[in-house]
């Protein structure tokens, strides 16, 4: 079947879509929704048999959905209606929500209903972002394959939209407003963490903090202090500690509100403020912990991006880890494994191209730590999506085992970058040359299941996050009991030095640096512009030619006066 994904962003949710969909053997084209004109010209040119929405913010032209079939797939249960849907079931503590793939009609989400999907929500608030990367979309890719396949049966007819059935339980909303984030310090800590999550990542929770008004994102339950509801009790690895009415709550992220600004590591965006507040324990993006000859280096970076500092501290981590006396080493991500430097960090530096260098010279040394640990076998643990260094760094372990649901972007080619992590050795030694190649020019997302066939990863477990980090843990056990486990370290030894001798990872290291000190200092291929675009959520001016094989094969190009778009 031909289809036409019709998207805001290529997001994580849209590419895992568009593998599935791939996977299925339909034959699949991607267009941003740029302009009206735009995705009426995409369908024009695709002319698909199934137009498919699953991240659309705007609004479908009727001129679209009366000539093809349209299905939108929404963040919420049958009857849900409005644009802050995940928001209100956060805000509200809904006990359940779910998903629903709906008819485009002239009435916002009000078409006929094709399918949908129920979940429980955890007592505790989830951050939007998490809840929309975990559940919403699992249920989401399930909904856009049973469609799929439902549109290719002539005899299926979609349910109109019924509010005396049972079965719809959901209802029209209304955006939320500014007032709607609002949150005072002297709150609970528990309402403050509720509304802050249900704006998670965007566009964060609004209130004031040192006297000046920001968003805050990124929190988390602190110890049970007394004081002075906002005032900031301390710091820790880039996160501020601050006083709520009944305690307090660790702050990770905020935004100024003032133009131009973007989100930064609390700390550093809020700089001599809280230059003089105490260290303070309780908090941290890594831990290290061990058991049954297994010990594990736990990192959960924001977004999985990672900036020097934070870099360096896991660099010591795994110093430290792999100085012990256990047998493997597990290297665990969070919610994101990784994505390498952190570019809001490089962004708001004074000297942007220096912090890049400094940043990409930190996480190598990450990297290295990884690949020439040779008294353990080590086991990356990619519970969560990786992109460009993020997957490299993974790929100097041992043993690659991926959740089911993750997408990998082992590329760099669309943010300008040749790229560094020592990917011309780790990336070529896994899945030979001509397919390293391959990835890091075409630059598309690639499964768990193709992970595993390409050779990018040794194992696909299922489950959620919580599940598969268990299952990755018993693997890690098993193999330190392993009856052939001195063979295996004697081999990776070997294999190390062996390819130490053949040409050392100083000269990789070196190679890719040159290339990428071109990239930085020079721009040669726009990592500036990139780099900006990314961190001030410039809107895409038109769809990148290697999604839209519509245009590609049509020979049609982009609307006049469109841009590059850095995907």
């Amino acid at each position: 079947m031909r289809i036409l994904l019709l998207c805001s962003s290529f997001n994580g949710l849209t590419q895992r879509a568009w593998l599935e969909l791939r996977r299925a053997g339909h034959d699949v084209s991607v267009e941003l929704a740029v302009s009206q004109e735009a995705m009426v010209e995409a369908a024009e040119l695709a002319k698909p048999d199934l137009v498919l929405c699953p991240f659309l913010k705007e609004r479908v032209p009727a001129a679209l959905w009366r000539a093809h079939r349209t299905v939108i797939i929404h963040p919420g249960p049958p009857g849900d209606r409005g644009p802050s849907s995940l928001d209100w079931a956060i805000t509200e503590g809904a006990p359940e929500w779910g998903v629903t793939a709906l008819q485009a009609v002239e009435e916002m989400d009000a078409g006929p209903i094709w399918g949908y999907r129920t979940f429980a929500l955890p007592p505790e608030p989830p951050r939007k972002s998490a809840l929309y990367n975990g559940p919403v979309a699992d249920a989401a890719v399930e909904l856009v394959v049973e469609v799929a396949g439902k549109a290719a049966d002539a005899s299926f007819e979609p349910v109109p939209l019924d509010y005396r059935s049972p079965e719809v339980r959901g209802r029209l909303r209304r955006a939320m407003r500014h007032a709607d984030r609002e949150f005072s310090w002297a709150d609970s800590s528990q309402e403050i963490l509720r509304t802050v999550r249900a704006a998670d990542g965007s566009p964060g929770g609004r209130t004031r903090l040192c006297d000046l008004p920001v968003r805050v994102f990124d929190v988390y339950p602190g110890p049970e202090l007394t004081g002075r509801p906002g005032e900031v009790a301390g710091r820790r690895e880039g996160a501020v500690l601050v006083h709520t009415g009944d305690g307090s709550l660790w702050v990770g992220h905020v935004r100024m509100e003032r133009e131009g600004a973007i989100k930064l590591p609390a700390a550093m965006a809020l700089g001599e403020l809280v230059a003089g507040a105490p260290e303070r324990s309780g908090y941290s993006e890594i831990t290290y912990d061990r058991s049954d000859g297994v010990g594990v280096v736990s990192f959960d970076f924001y977004n999985g991006a990672m900036s020097t500092e934070q870099c360096r501290r896991l660099a010591s981590a795994l110093r430290y880890a792999a100085a012990q006396d256990t047998r493997v080493l597990v290297v665990r991500g969070g919610e994101v494994f990784s994505n390498g430097v952190h570019l809001n960090v490089i962004e708001a530096s004074r000297h942007p191209e220096l912090e890049a260098w400094m940043n990409i010279n930190a996480i190598n040394a990450v990297c290295r730590e990884v690949i020439a640990c040779t008294g353990q076998l080590v086991v990356a643990s990619l519970g969560g999506n990786a992109g460009a260094g993020g997957v490299m760094m993974g790929l100097g372990a041992d043993r690659v085992v991926v959740r089911e649901s993750v997408v990998l972007n082992p590329h760099y080619r669309t943010m300008g970058l040749f790229g560094s992590e020592y990917w011309t050795y780790v990336l070529p030694r896994r899945v030979g040359a001509e397919q390293a190649l391959r990835l890091t020019q075409e630059a598309l997302p690639v499964s768990a299941a193709q992970a595993v066939e390409l050779g990018l990863a040794d194992r696909m477990l299922d489950g959620s996050r919580l599940e598969f980090e268990r299952r990755v843990l018993e693997y890690a056990e098993r193999l330190a009991a392993d009856p052939a486990y001195d063979r295996l370290l004697a081999g990776r030894r070997q294999a190390r030095e062996a390819d130490e001798r053949r040409k050392p990872l100083d000269a990789y290291r070196a190679e890719e640096l040159a290339e990428m000190s071109r990239d930085m200092f020079d721009d040669r291929s726009g990592f500036r512009q990139a780099r900006r675009a990314f961190v001030h959520k410039a809107k895409a001016q038109a769809t990148p030619e290697h999604l839209a094989r519509h245009r590609e094969l049509s020979g049609a190009s982009a609307p006049a006066g469109a841009g590059a778009s850095h995907m």
